[in-house]
């Protein structure tokens, strides 16, 4: 059977592409340029055709032969989104009808109480659904509220809210109902319903075991991520509009994207029925704890697609795509050092693996001995554990306040710091080679913070980057071509 994915350099649509491959369906996806999809990890095994849903003219070939067609495309972030979806599930409904398909699979939103006026964002869902369920093509549409996982908009404004905020004061809608829902249940979802019966059509609402408010799914957030207890306190002042600014100055959401979905908070977002699940049978909704652990990286998962932020362990279908935008995926922050050697690569590598311990750390010896002391007033390890070996590191012993978490011998040492900070932090050394054929020493320090105080201990230690992680990239480069 041959799916079409619209969206696919999306986050739900790059998240379902693989999955559906996994479940033995044949994958084509719908892209503006193939270029797009490059760098995702699945990008060999699908078919990319070039089309634009606002060209009909492009599309006949993308729908030749397929069998479901998913709708996963939204402009949210455009001014005029509402008409640019419209004609896009037009054009998209009558180029399935055309090419004979059998069902389309479409992911919208929660349909608010019919006594209240829809926000633009809402609206413009609904509108799509039924352009795609009067198309004459069996339809499926999955209404969900807020998706919870790593790269999902709702997601990263509630994630950027609850870490930045240990007291805030808080429209009225924090105190409406939410039954949020994990991306991997909508994934199991969406591939479920590829194969329902052609006499299904129609609308079904989706949703997670609990039924929550969001200042609840706040207070929730901050235990799940170690945070202490989120002082809350609504107030009526805050309209729709001041409150989808104020979401936009604390978090990395842009307006543009934060306006619509704040608006779609007012609206109560729980599902009245749960009809799909009875169609699906399959495992039981997780739970918005659980969720959220499962995006943050707090439970591993054997099928994880990786990148460098991968070190955290995070489930597969929570962890962040190269297509996910750069706001996506929490805050992380990055020193980056690199320098050419005048040395051959196993010289430079020996003085990577000797770092630590009566090696020390090649800058501001003061410096690091100051931190150390600090690390164990606080009740850290400091400085006292050294190293095992001199000459040789092995994945899993402790190097002073660092743990060696991978080795690749002559290329790569990746430690996970130990000491006592408000996040988690990684130092990685690398041996490159460059264009010109000499060695190159590549250094990245890595902080993902918790709460305020770890954004606030990384402003206040960024000063001295400067000095210890460029004086350590100088001198180990230095130590390389002396010895």
């Amino acid at each position: 059977m041959l799916c079409l994915v619209t969206g696919a350099t999306g986050y739900i649509g790059g998240r379902l592409a693989p999955r559906l491959l996994d479940a033995g369906y044949d994958v084509r996806c719908l892209a503006r340029g193939a270029g797009r999809l490059r760098d995702v990890p699945w990008a060999g095994r699908v078919r990319v055709a070039e089309a634009d849903l606002s060209d009909p003219d492009t599309l006949p070939a993308a729908f030749e032969g397929v069998d479901v067609a998913y709708f996963l495309v939204h402009s949210l972030g455009r001014r005029d989104f509402e008409r640019l979806d419209r004609e896009a599930a037009a054009n998209f409904a009558a180029a399935a009808r055309a090419a004979g398909v059998r069902r389309i699979v479409y992911l919208g939103g929660p349909e608010p109480p019919a006594h209240e006026r829809p926000s633009a964002h809402l609206r413009s869902r609904a509108e799509v659904a039924r352009i795609l369920l009067d198309s004459g093509v069996p339809t499926a549409v999955l209404r969900a509220p807020v998706i919870i996982g790593s790269g999902s908009a709702s997601f990263e404004m509630l994630r950027h809210l609850t870490e930045r905020l240990p007291a805030m004061v808080t429209p009225r809608w924090v105190s409406n109902r939410i039954q949020p829902i994990a991306v991997r249940d909508v994934l199991r979802y969406l591939i479920g319903a590829a194969a329902l019966p052609p006499e299904v059509s129609r609308a079904f609402d989706i949703g997670g075991a609990d039924v929550l408010t969001y200042a609840e799914m706040m207070q929730r957030y901050a235990r799940v991520a170690g945070l202490p207890r989120r002082i809350i306190l609504p107030t009526r002042v805050l309209s729709p509009w001041l409150s989808a600014h104020w979401v936009g100055l604390i978090t990395p959401v842009p307006n543009a994207i934060a306006r619509p979905l704040v608006a779609s908070l007012v609206h109560e977002a729980v599902a009245h029925e749960n009809d799909l699940a009875t169609l699906l049978p399959g495992p039981e909704p997780m739970g918005f704890d659980e969720a959220v652990r499962r995006a943050l990286g707090k439970i591993r998962d054997a099928d994880v697609e990786t990148r460098w932020s991968s070190a955290a362990g995070r489930d597969a279908a929570a962890e962040p795509l190269p297509t996910d935008p750069e706001w996506s995926g929490g805050t992380v922050y990055v020193d980056e050092r690199s320098r050419p050697v005048n040395a051959p690569p196993d010289r430079l590598w020996r003085v990577i693996e000797g770092v630590g311990g009566e090696n020390g750390w090649y800058s501001f010896p003061l410096a690091w001995s100051v931190r150390g002391w600090l690390d164990r007033l606080a009740g850290g390890v400091g400085l006292r554990r050294g190293r095992r070996d001199r000459h040789r590191l092995r994945v899993g012993e402790a190097l002073d306040w660092w743990r060696v978490e991978e080795i690749e011998p002559g290329s790569l040492l990746r430690l996970r710091a130990e000491m006592r900070v408000p996040g988690r932090a990684w130092l990685e050394m690398r041996v490159c080679r460059g264009e010109d054929g000499r060695s190159v020493y590549r250094q990245r320090a890595v902080f993902l913070p918790r709460g305020l105080a770890g954004h606030l201990y990384w402003a206040s230690v960024l000063p001295f980057h400067g000095i210890v992680f460029n004086g350590m990239a100088r001198n180990i480069t230095r130590t390389a071509e002396t010895r």
